[in-house]
């Protein structure tokens, strides 16, 4: 039993060693061909840290509601929300979305789905499983994919 021991040591040594080589020969090329890498943001190098673009507020179609790309998909947000606060104390999208705010701001309210608990008891306040609104909710953006592709919403498909 002693001796598996030993011999186990030793080819952990042994693995550990032939790392520590391969990474010290390896290092500085790794470096030079990470910064070789195109990105699909352009000729800008994976280390570099591009400005965001602009986020406007999208142009809401006349019903109110965009489109969705499948059943019971999350309504999109059509305002920016990059400076909202949303921690464990406070949401700062129910300022306006939670009734009866939501009359004065003239926001939607939040869905009566959001105001149970997991085993369907009625709340007065949202319920922590939907407080944190950006788990589902994305900003509504007309951005052009990055890559080609065939995708097609689900009132598309036959």
């Amino acid at each position: 039993m002693a001796d598996r021991t030993r011999i186990g040591a030793a080819l952990a040594a042994l693995a550990f060693a032939l790392v520590a080589v391969a990474l010290a020969l390896t290092g500085p090329g790794l470096a030079q061909e990470r910064t070789a890498v195109k990105s699909l943001r352009g000729d800008v190098a994976l280390e570099e840290t591009g400005a965001a673009p602009p986020v406007m507020k999208q142009d809401t179609p006349a019903d109110g509601m965009f489109g969705r790309a499948y059943r019971q998909q999350p309504p999109l947000i059509p305002h920016r929300i990059e400076t909202y606060q949303v921690t464990k104390d406070f949401n700062q999208c129910m300022t306006c979305h939670d009734w009866p705010a939501n009359i004065k701001a003239g926001a939607p309210k939040v869905s009566e789905t959001h105001y149970n608990d997991r085993e369907g008891n009625r709340l007065d306040k949202i319920s922590g499983t939907r407080f944190f609104c950006t788990q589902c909710h994305v900003p509504q953006l007309d951005a052009k994919p990055l890559v080609q592709n065939t995708f097609r919403n689900a009132t598309e498909v036959k």
